[in-house]
């Protein structure tokens, strides 16, 4: 059975391209796989949640943020992290005001259901089902490491996924990202 309190694979992999201590925001945090992952590692963690038992159980963890974010305003006008993160949570009207939060030399993991998760179960609804190249799309201002649309076994799903970083204040030249496989 998949563990959903183990980190994302995908989380996982890139992870390494935070900075350092670097400040993380997990948006939908849930139940903090993510966050507890980042903890441990000694980045600063803030999640942002509407469930009350989401909240609950990522308080100890870093900052903990009880917000609706489909119906209020955004609760981080104008803060950018190191890392910003989403898994297994679509909200259209959100995804610029994601990719703004990314701070200079910051980056982005998402990941999340693709268009085809509805013949293998849920969700299945369009609204919550990426469409392809829907996250190159959002991410046109930032440098793309790695980006996947597909299906995936156990759980069976199809899932679109980008790791991308926005260039340092400053930067000439190409970015410099090391490489470093799956841990």
């Amino acid at each position: 059975m998949h563990d959903q309190l183990a980190p994302s694979d995908w989380i996982r992999r890139w992870s390494h391209l935070v900075p350092a201590g670097g400040q993380v925001l997990d948006v939908a945090c849930g139940q903090g796989r993510h966050m507890r992952w980042f903890s441990e590692r000694n980045h600063q963690v803030t999640g942002i949640d509407k469930a009350p038992q989401a909240i609950e159980s990522v308080v100890n963890l870093g900052r903990a943020i009880r917000a609706d974010i489909e119906a209020a305003p955004w609760p981080l006008p104008g803060r950018r992290f190191d890392c910003v993160l989403v898994t297994n949570y679509l909200w259209r009207p959100l995804l610029p005001t994601i990719v703004a939060s990314v701070a200079p030399g910051g980056l982005l993991l998402y990941e999340t259901f693709a268009q085809g998760n509805e013949t293998v179960g849920r969700p299945a609804r369009a609204e919550f089902l990426l469409r392809p190249g829907e996250l190159l799309q959002a991410c046109q201002g930032l440098r793309v490491v790695a980006y996947e649309d597909g299906y995936l076994d156990e759980p069976a799903r199809f899932v679109q996924r980008i790791a991308a970083v926005r260039a340092p204040l400053g930067a000439a030249g190409p970015l410099r990202l090391p490489l470093r496989g799956t841990p």
